[in-house]
């Protein structure tokens, strides 16, 4: 329970239209508000650099206080969050409805965009925030194969590193050879099933990262669902669900996406159809982030009651006497790894909950962040601090209740999950099988 308040945390709508927002003196003002906050409490200090850093400046300053730091150095706290919303969510006694109203990834997302339109974010960070733009290369055979080969030498790493700021130690995807949505079929027929819980069809919003980087995630969430006897359809047209560029600050650019999204994914919502999204950020993007800039939105509003996660549907699914559990193949001790953008959507442990199911999976669940972030973990300025943040979580997920190390790791993070092998090797835990959850749910049904 939280400390402050015995009511549920709120949060309130993103002003981001207003002229107030981008007040650089008005922002500032409450950073330092929210710091001070912050630096009397200390409570987040495990959570990220942000707080670490900003601790650090309290302590190191004149007076030992907030007032003692200059206000330049607000922007190295900022900087060092990447709007993972835990704070918020799990530790912060001091949220709305407290009188103190402390909304601490949200001043930093204000923050970032006054940094934005100020022009101060760099074009290599612009182009790593631009995935349709570099996933467009994705399904061209000659490019995509000298596109991966660079990815894999060292001398090409050094010149991505000087260009675009991206560190050479850092796991990157490769490109798909076909994308997902080229391979897919475009849709399945069944008979459609309602239950009480779950709408009995079902629209995938593919994400970028499954649609150029990793299309057999997606292949796997349709072979479930086909199993399953669940009717589904690819949506017609997507673009990227604005989440990396909520990121670095740019609403605009985030604005543009939505303008391109909502009205497609709102013809399904109100058709009756769940939509799914098999990669976390992408999903929270729709059901908290969209929304909360967009509160008098009827189809933002109606795309986030529609919007799922996919092990969220096949628990409710579950619960409606609706999903298969004749599961055939164990993956044995498996360390599993919570995603913040999964664990903040408040769905409970879902995935956790349909990986027990399989006779034979002994399933230890992690909630710690591996640090990952988005971008933030790749960059030359986050990698290093992302490894570190995730280097407790390595350590944990290295030992397993049963004993000695897993046989496989797995996150529903996609990012995430490769950042967790990397923290293996690099720590010397050993090299587990990485899967991701669907890939272990598809391998249970022996598809």
């Amino acid at each position: 329970m939280r400390e402050g308040s015995l009511e549920a945390p709120t949060r309130h709508p993103i002003d981001w239209k207003s002229p107030d927002f981008h007040d650089e003196t008005k922002a500032l003002a409450e950073l330092e508000r929210i710091f001070d906050i912050c630096h009397g409490c200390r409570r987040c200090v495990s959570l990220c650099g942000a707080f670490p850093t900003l601790f650090d400046l309290v302590d190191e300053g004149k007076t030992g206080e907030i007032d003692g730091v200059n206000k330049r150095d607000f922007w190295k706290v900022v900087d060092q969050c990447y709007l993972c919303d835990l704070c918020y969510m799990t530790k912060c006694p001091y949220v709305p409805p407290h009188e103190w109203n402390l909304d601490f990834p949200h001043t930093m997302l204000r923050a970032k965009a006054i940094k934005f339109r100020k022009g101060e974010v760099g074009a290599s960070e612009r182009f790593l925030a631009s995935t349709d733009t570099h996933g467009s290369f994705a399904g061209i055979p000659i490019v995509v194969q000298a596109a991966n080969a660079l990815n894999h030498t060292q001398a090409a790493r050094a010149v991505m590193e000087k260009v675009l700021h991206v560190d050479r130690t850092a796991w990157l995807p490769d490109l798909a050879t076909r994308k997902f949505r080229s391979a897919a079929p475009k849709s399945a027929q069944h008979e459609v099933r309602d239950g009480q819980r779950t709408p009995g069809k079902v629209a995938i919003y593919a994400t970028c990262y499954v649609n150029y980087n990793e299309p057999g995630i997606g292949q796997d969430l349709l072979k479930i669902l086909d199993h399953n006897a669940i009717p589904y359809v690819l949506v017609a047209k997507e673009k990227c669900c604005g989440m990396p560029k909520l990121e670095l600050g740019d609403l605009d650019g985030v604005d543009a996406l939505k303008r391109v999204n909502i009205p497609v994914l709102a013809k399904y919502a109100r058709e009756g159809y769940a939509i799914l999204s098999a990669v976390p950020s992408c999903t929270l993007m729709y059901k908290q982030e969209l929304p909360l800039m967009y509160p008098g939105e009827a189809d933002v509003h109606a795309v986030r009651d529609a919007m799922w996660d996919p092990f969220e549907y096949l628990s409710d699914r579950r619960r409606d006497g609706l999903l298969k559990t004749e599961f055939k193949q164990p993956a044995g001790k498996v360390s599993y790894h919570t995603p913040c953008h999964g664990r903040v959507q408040n769905i409970g442990k879902r995935t956790e909950e349909i990986l027990k199911l399989v006779p034979g999976n002994h399933v230890a669940t992690h909630e710690r962040c591996s640090g990952h972030a988005g971008t933030y973990g790749v960059k030359t300025s986050g990698h290093a601090m992302a490894m570190k943040i995730g280097k407790p979580l390595f350590k944990r997920m290295a030992e397993h209740p049963q004993g000695g190390g897993p046989d496989v790791i797995s996150s529903d993070c996609p990012l995430g999950g490769h950042h967790i092998a990397q923290g293996f090797r690099e720590n010397g835990l050993g090299e587990p099988r990485l899967a991701h959850p669907l890939t272990l749910v598809r391998e249970a049904y022996g598809l």
